[in-house]
């Protein structure tokens, strides 16, 4: 690997994924997600190179190109996966970053996994980035990357983007490592979060943990200053408006439809995840039928469960909590032929997913905590026809700029979920056009693209107080 490229992202995976071409031969495809689409265009403009593991265990891979952009996979062994991913990436720092709603792992040989694959991923980095270079680094896996890589290469302005919430001092202090965290992420010129409210948390740490100086959102440290920002990430409008206008789209909708008979769609689709608040809801929707509120046939429950971790025991618990929670629901109301919930546990492309927001008169998004949930903003992008209801979670990030129009809840309280799920399904088709337009203003105005073009206009503008000396204390109270 030689240096030249003027922009490096580094992710903990690649934005392609391995098939089987038609000849049968393994080929490359680009990974869905919002995340891939913004940045490729970027990527292929600035001759850019991803960086990131190509997801499949001990497997070393030579840098290669795919799609217009150059690739350099990072290899990890098996027990790596187990201690790094599974272990301190997902037992310990996802359940922590989401309010604590599962017990957080604190495993010494994880957390040397963790710091072990990230020091990897730096010096990947370092040796690709040209002088000077951007270089943005992605998500909760990889939030060391930014000071290690800082060590290695000066010269260069790192950004960093965390996808998921940042969780308040009170949480964050029980981490054993939370210096090391802090220090990692200080390595960066700009610190991404999706809400205004994580920036703050950010910044409030390093003040009380780290003693650092700071003036509003700036953080002063080594003779730097690290800005601290919200960027809330957004979806590809375009895309979902080209998959809306197929015809194959609209007649699986319409398909859709008419297998679930005459009854009024509620969807939920969320990776299989503890956050994401599946069995509140499917617990209120339950209720409605035992108060009589709704009878069999009158509405049907769709949701999706994309497989997620596996192999985490917390996440077959998790599965097996829901099945069952399914079958007593449908044993109870449904009837033969016609559940009342259906419960699918698999993973769907993206044209199948728009038909699925297209036949659905209520999308319910219920996470306990998520940094922002993009499902919510793709049912509103694809609702042209300004149909439909959305049920939000408080605890979404998109609870914040969907507030206009959404039904928002607390998932916690099941009164108030059965009661705010009953004025979804009774909403005049006046009401829900009112509440889909001041949606859908927001969710295009403010795409994905936007999103990335905000974040990297942020990182490359210049900073006038780079070289400044530190402002008097005085300055930073408050």
């Amino acid at each position: 690997m030689s240096r030249g490229s003027e922009f490096v992202v580094v992710a903990n995976r690649l934005p392609v994924d391995r098939i089987v071409g038609e000849d049968g031969a393994p080929a490359w495809r680009r990974s869905p997600g919002g995340l891939v689409s913004a940045i490729a265009p970027v990527m292929r403009r600035r001759q850019g190179t991803w960086i990131g593991w190509v997801g499949v265990p001990d497997e070393e891979l030579e840098p290669f190109e795919e799609d217009g952009m150059s690739l350099v996979p990072i290899a990890q062994s098996s027990e790596e996966i187990e201690l790094y991913y599974e272990g301190f990436s997902n037992a310990t720092l996802w359940p922590l970053y989401h309010d604590v709603v599962a017990r957080p792992v604190y495993d010494r040989a994880m957390w040397d996994a963790y710091v072990r694959v990230n020091n990897r991923f730096a010096e990947a980095a370092a040796k690709v980035a040209a002088e000077g270079a951007i270089v943005w680094v992605q998500d909760y896996q990889l939030q060391l990357v930014p000071s290690m890589l800082r060590q290695l290469r000066p010269d260069l302005r790192i950004g960093f983007f965390l996808h998921i919430p940042f969780p308040p001092l009170e949480l964050f202090w029980q981490l054993p490592w939370r210096r090391q965290i802090l220090e990692g992420l200080l390595g960066a010129d700009l610190v991404g979060f999706q809400l205004p409210g994580a920036a703050s948390n950010f910044v409030r740490l390093c003040r009380r943990l780290l003693d650092a100086r700071y003036v509003k959102q700036d953080v002063f440290w080594d003779d730097r200053i690290v800005r601290a920002r919200a960027f809330p990430i957004s979806v590809d409008v375009g895309e979902l408006n080209d998959l809306v206008a197929r015809q194959d789209v609209q007649e699986r909708a319409q398909e859709i439809r008419t297998d679930l008979g005459d009854a009024t769609v509620l969807l939920g689709v969320d990776r299989l995840d503890y956050t994401k608040g599946i069995t509140q809801r499917l617990q209120a929707f339950g209720e409605l039928f035992s108060d009589g509120r709704l009878k069999p046939g009158q509405a049907v429950f769709v949701q999706i469960a994309t497989p997620s971790r596996e192999r985490v025991e917390q996440y077959q618990l998790l599965k097996e909590e829901i099945e069952q929670q399914v079958g007593r629901i449908n044993g109870e109301y449904g009837e033969i032929g016609f559940p009342v919930v259906h419960y699918l546990h698999s993973s769907y492309d993206r044209a199948e997913l728009t038909a699925l927001y297209l036949a659905a008169d209520v999308m319910v998004v219920t996470p306990l905590r998520d940094g922002m949930n993009l499902v919510a903003k793709e049912y509103v992008a694809c609702r042209a026809d300004l149909r439909g209801a959305l049920v939000l979670s408080e605890f979404a990030g998109a609870a914040a700029e969907l507030k206009r129009g959404a039904f928002q809840v607390n998932p916690y309280d099941i009164d108030g979920l059965k009661g705010t799920l009953l004025a979804a399904l009774d909403a005049e088709p006046a009401e829900q056009a009112r509440r889909m337009r001041a949606m859908r203003r927001r969710v295009i105005e403010h795409d994905v693209d936007r999103w990335a073009l905000d974040f990297l206009t942020e990182l490359e503008r210049p900073v006038e107080a780079d070289a400044a000396p530190l402002p008097p204390v005085t300055a930073l109270e408050g």
